[in-house]
């Protein structure tokens, strides 16, 4: 959430950054709703005052054993209009707090301006190397080596569930397990996180602090009870909630999270992308990285946390690249995201397979989390970061694409034959 004084004090440079997002801050529409609330707290506080004045007068007379029946009674008008006001000044607040958070986060000077994911920023090649130049070649689906190792199927899933679900057996879901032991211990050995194990249902404060409330309710997996629970989207949800309310001391931070978790989503508004294979499920697990911090350093944190995220497809043997999303293609609540997208060789193409954000301190406001400066003794809201370390079923994919031989097999990584009993390939049944 916006801090509401930078939006008054500065309304017309934050339109022109929002503006970047090809959102319109609706301008009129705020100074009305925040001058109306203004109003409300100003008549509230005189209310309250005057009834304060009329107690102590009222205090003052009965010791004297004075006649305070008018006094009364001008009290309890006082009260009545009091009730009345406050009853409109919590619409008021209501009203000025959901306009604030339907605003998306303000964009880092350093995010470049575009429109669409065509307008972002190359980075990097893992390597060096463009492999957009690299010859085309007879490379099969994921899905389509996994059903000829009799080792995937999608159509028994969607008679269990629905489409957009699969099932992994024998050594590709031992493969699929390998991958998250392998990313989860990488992240909390060599890179300094603290594991979490983490709820899969969160209530709706949880996901209104994080910025998937209001405005994504419809990607979420709703549970239908008294409760208002949903399913997590992404472990970022209660790795971040887990400082809500909270202060924190300067020496706390920072604080870095690491949780493999099952992720809900029910991919609205995807129809018809992506319905073969493990690119885009309604479950599927992840590895997620999120970092409190200082915001004094809040971007070295972001260079790092990307870069933890890269070591993951370094160390497999992944060909990818980094990439800085434009202003258009920048996610609701991120003030800067870098993308890294694997080579997946079927589709001839680069995809997403981890997001790293900086929040900087639009979910610290929402969740009201902040640490005392040493220095100071101020208060100041931390920022807030987190990054897909990385999404395993994406990488399992690529992983099945880029290793596949021509009969079919799949090579394992080095690094992930410890987690499989040394095994080398995962083979056809008739090529053992």
């Amino acid at each position: 959430m916006i801090d509401p004084k930078i939006l008054r004090e500065n309304i017309e440079k934050l339109s022109e950054n929002l503006k970047k997002r090809n959102f319109e801050l609706k301008k009129d529409v705020f100074l009305k709703i925040d001058n109306n609330r203004k109003e409300i707290i100003v008549k509230t506080e005189d209310l309250k005052n005057k009834r304060n004045l009329l107690s102590k007068e009222i205090g003052v007379l009965k010791s004297k054993d004075e006649n305070t029946d008018h006094l009364v009674r001008k009290a309890e008008d006082i009260n009545n209009d009091l009730a009345h006001i406050e009853t409109e000044l919590a619409s008021a607040e209501h009203e000025f707090k959901n306009f604030l958070l339907n605003i998306p986060n303000i964009l880092d000077d350093s995010v470049p301006v575009g429109k669409s994911e065509s307008n972002n920023k190359i980075i990097k090649y893992s390597n060096d190397e463009n492999l957009e130049e690299k010859p085309k070649g007879d490379f099969k689906d994921h899905s389509d080596i996994g059903k000829s190792l009799n080792l995937y199927d999608h159509e028994i899933a969607s008679k269990i569930s629905s489409s957009r679900f699969s099932l992994l057996f024998g050594n590709l879901a031992v493969l699929h397990r390998a991958l998250s032991s392998f990313m989860i211990n990488e992240h909390i050995h060599n890179h300094g996180y603290t594991e979490v194990n983490v709820p899969l249902i969160v209530n709706s404060n949880s996901l209104l602090g994080t910025g998937q409330l209001p405005k994504f309710k419809d990607d979420l997996f709703e549970i239908k009870n008294k409760d208002n629970f949903f399913l997590i989207p992404t472990a970022e949800v209660p790795l971040t909630n887990i400082f809500r309310d909270t202060v924190l001391t300067e020496d706390d931070l920072p604080i870095k999270y690491a949780a493999l978790s099952c992720c809900f989503r029910s991919e609205a508004g995807s129809y018809g992308k992506d319905t073969k294979g493990l690119i885009r499920q309604h479950q599927f697990e992840k590895v997620e990285l999120v970092n409190a911090v200082n915001p004094n350093n809040s971007d070295d944190y972001l260079e790092k946390l990307t870069s933890d995220a890269e070591k993951i497809l370094v160390l497999l043997g992944l060909p990818y690249r980094k990439i800085l999303l434009c202003s258009g293609d920048t996610g609701f609540s991120s003030s800067k995201t870098y993308d890294l997208e694997v080579w997946m060789p079927s589709q001839n193409k680069y995809r997403e397979i981890s997001s790293c954000s900086n929040f900087k301190d639009f979910q610290s406001r929402r969740l009201n989390i902040k640490f005392k400066e040493k220095s100071s003794k101020k208060k100041q809201y931390i920022h807030t970061l987190n990054g897909s370390g990385l999404a395993v079923g994406r990488t399992l994919a690529a992983v099945i694409e880029n290793f596949q031989d021509i009969s079919g097999n799949v090579e394992i990584p080095d690094v992930l034959r410890p987690y499989m009993n040394n095994l080398k390939f995962i083979k056809k049944k008739n090529n053992d």
